[in-house]
């Protein structure tokens, strides 16, 4: 083994750690020196939006020591950040194994430090702790959650006084802080739990109230409270707010899928609990059908992700992506406040690069600007901030099935998307129409727009230098054309250039650096490649499009933009 892992397991067995990590180290000593070496290898990296990795012991994993010296830095860096004040924070935790282990640690840490903690009661979805941070006017916040990952991860994201992720400068300056605990004997561990005040009623009702506020057609819910709609939780934090949404909006018939409502860290029932995998979602789809819903709802574990099925124009079940969700949401909300009057000319709406260009035209005909930013909602956070008292932030979401109404809070929230979504199924029920139809119809007004998308995971100690191969390649030899079309350009966020390669020249990109490509072809069709900053693996996004001139040819047009992403993605051989 490796001398430098042979140091930092000799450290661990010598050094303050209890009892069972010795035990388990010594037991991988001699039963598993590979799961040795991949817990050891390298210092589990405190990312721009925190941690996130496997559970067990070592410093490649999560765990108590790994969550503590975090919280230190983290902690340092708030104290530095605020002097003369008496720093405040949120922290929440979803249903995860350990997470509610994980959130009284990081309290305790935080109380030590002579920080003001409070911690919710109980588990609670990440949106609510968005709110918390900006209605307790916190200095920041932590929740503990590795949201859709699957059962063997937990994570710890981190968040700045506005209620949204670290953004530059915070984000390299906590890691800068992180970095310097090099021990865990430089963690204050205990001491400062009179600091800790524990939450919850009251943060509910103000976050419900605030919700509610958001409907655009309480009227119209009215007149279609008995709107057959199934929920799934997936074993998640979801069940905590959700019924009480839909019951606040006037919504009368909701019914639970009952083998995923006990909110468990083992997610017993699926493989990944994330409602953008259609296995999350069958037993689901199973209830929707056997009491011949409206709708179908799904909430991953700290709810921030939302799933939607629908029924199409055969009456059968079909799941939609994140992009058609986001497509009905945007146009819901932007055709809904000319109807209603509220709309206002400094209106806009946020995107992320890699979600479906569908939104822009649909916002830029309708006179309300559409921006791009960053994948993640940190950046739409940061972009409502920079607009504040310029223009009206009104909706915001990206492909991953993302969402947030209104800005009140500054994270993807699925517990107000659920409640929005099925007002917006209400509102086309009250029509004699349905959400299926509404989309095929705006693919009519707006073209036809479909997306696609393929993950490559690279496990192992090399895994991430196999990805970062795999970009270098293609920014440096991008393909010429992909389905016998042209690609005309180059847009590489890294170097903040986009590059025509056509003529060859080179324009700015105005967005913060991220290693993300795009490759866009002749006929508006768009690739990006982009690393996860939070697990092994390479994400590339396909979006195709084309003309559909009646809702009658929408099969055919369908077949044609699968047809064309399979061809692009066999030229790109992945």
């Amino acid at each position: 083994m490796d001398a430098v892992i042979q140091d930092k397991v000799q450290t661990w067995l010598n050094g303050n750690y209890d009892e069972a990590t010795r035990n388990e180290i010594i037991k991988m000593q001699r039963e598993n020196q590979t799961e040795l070496a991949d817990s050891f290898y390298k210092n589990l990296e405190f990312g721009t939006g925190g941690l996130r990795g496997i559970m067990g012991v070592g410093t490649n994993r999560i765990n108590k020591y790994t969550i503590g010296m975090a919280t230190q830095g983290y902690a340092n860096y708030l104290k530095s950040s605020f002097p003369g004040e008496v720093v405040k924070v949120a922290i929440a935790h979803d249903s995860r194994n350990n997470s509610r282990a994980f959130a009284e640690i990081t309290a305790n840490v935080m109380a030590a430090n002579g920080i003001k903690v409070f911690l919710f009661e109980k588990l609670r979805p990440t949106p609510e702790l968005s709110f918390a941070i900006r209605y307790l006017h916190c200095h920041g916040g932590v929740v503990c959650t590795a949201s859709h990952n699957p059962r063997e991860y937990n994570g710890y994201k981190a968040y700045w006084n506005d209620g949204g992720q670290l953004v530059p400068p915070h984000d390299k300056n906590v890691i800068l802080e992180v970095e310097k605990i090099a021990s865990v004997d430089e963690v204050k561990w205990t001491g400062g739990e009179a600091n800790i005040t524990l939450i919850g009623k009251e943060i509910d009702e103000a976050y419900l109230e605030m919700v509610k506020g958001l409907s655009i057609y309480p009227e119209v819910i009215e007149r279609q409270k008995d709107l057959k709609i199934v929920y799934t939780p997936i074993h998640g934090t979801g069940i905590e707010l959700v019924p009480q949404i839909l019951k606040k909006f006037g919504f009368s018939e909701v019914t639970l899928v009952e083998e995923q409502i006990i909110p468990d860290g083992n997610f017993p029932t699926v493989v990944y609990p994330n409602p953008e995998e259609s296995e999350a979602m069958n037993l689901g789809l199973l209830k929707a059908k056997s009491i011949d819903a409206d709708i179908l709802l799904g909430t991953d574990p700290d709810a921030d992700r939302v799933g939607i099925g629908v029924k199409n124009d055969k009456g059968d079940w079909i799941l939609l992506n994140g992009n058609q969700t986001a497509v009905l949401a945007f146009n819901y909300m932007i055709e809904a406040r000319k109807s209603k009057g509220i709309a206002r000319p400094g209106d806009m709406v946020i995107k992320t690069i890699v979600t479906t260009d569908m939104i822009k035209e649909i916002a830029t005909r309708n006179g309300v600007n559409c921006y791009d930013v960053l994948t993640g909602f940190k950046w739409i956070a940061e972009l409502i901030k920079e607009k504040e008292g310029k223009e009206k932030y009104i909706i915001g979401g990206e492909e991953s099935y993302g969402l947030m109404i209104g800005d009140q809070l500054r994270d993807k929230d699925a517990i107000s998307a659920v409640a929005f979504l099925c007002e917006m199924a209400a509102y086309e029920k009250d029509k004699g129409n349905s959400l299926y139809a509404k989309l095929i119809e705006l693919y009519v007004k707006y073209g036809y727009y479909k997306e696609h998308l393929v993950s490559i995971t690279k496990k192992g100690m090399d895994g991430q230098q196999q990805i970062a191969d795999m970009m270098e390649r293609f920014r440096k030899d991008p393909p010429k054309s992909l389905n016998g079309i042209a690609v005309t350009e180059l847009l590489d966020y890294e170097k903040r250039e986009a590059r025509n390669l056509l003529t060859g020249k080179v324009s700015p990109i105005l967005l913060p650096k991220s290693n993300v490509l795009q490759f866009v072809l002749e006929d508006g069709s768009k690739i990006s490649a982009r690393p996860s900053g939070t697990e092994p693996k390479i994400k590339f996004y396909f979006s195709v499009r084309e003309k559909l001139e009646n809702k009658e040819s929408a099969d055919a047009v369908g077949a044609l933009l699968d047809e064309k992403i399979k061809k692009i993605i066999t030229d790109l051989n992945l």
